[in-house]
């Protein structure tokens, strides 16, 4: 049996997140209700998380839309410069000397 594509699997991983992240949102929410005297303890870690699960979800966008507009061939990384996406360029063997 096959494995789904890529980009059948990136949605996939997008979906999870985004459920995970309304699942984490709606049991903060519970626990200020079941005690409304508290704020919920949002800590430097769960924002860090938040954070990272936000700019894949937009790596991803930018991923499909650079495949679906371009015939060249991205990957997703961490850039200094803030870009979501960098282009690869493929190593072309020199050609071989004539004989």
């Amino acid at each position: 049996m096959a494995s789904p594509a890529p980009g059948v699997q990136n949605k996939n991983r997008v979906a999870i997140l985004s459920d995970l992240n309304k699942e984490t949102r709606h049991l903060i929410h519970n626990s200020s209700m079941n005690n409304p005297g508290a704020r919920p303890a949002l800590n430097k870690s769960f924002r860090d998380h938040t954070e990272q699960q936000h700019i894949a979800a937009q790596q991803e966008a930018a991923l499909q839309h650079a495949h679906a507009h371009s015939s060249g061939f991205f990957i997703t990384q961490d850039s200094s410069f803030g870009n979501l996406i960098l282009p690869v360029l493929p190593q072309l063997d020199p050609p071989s000397p004539a004989e």
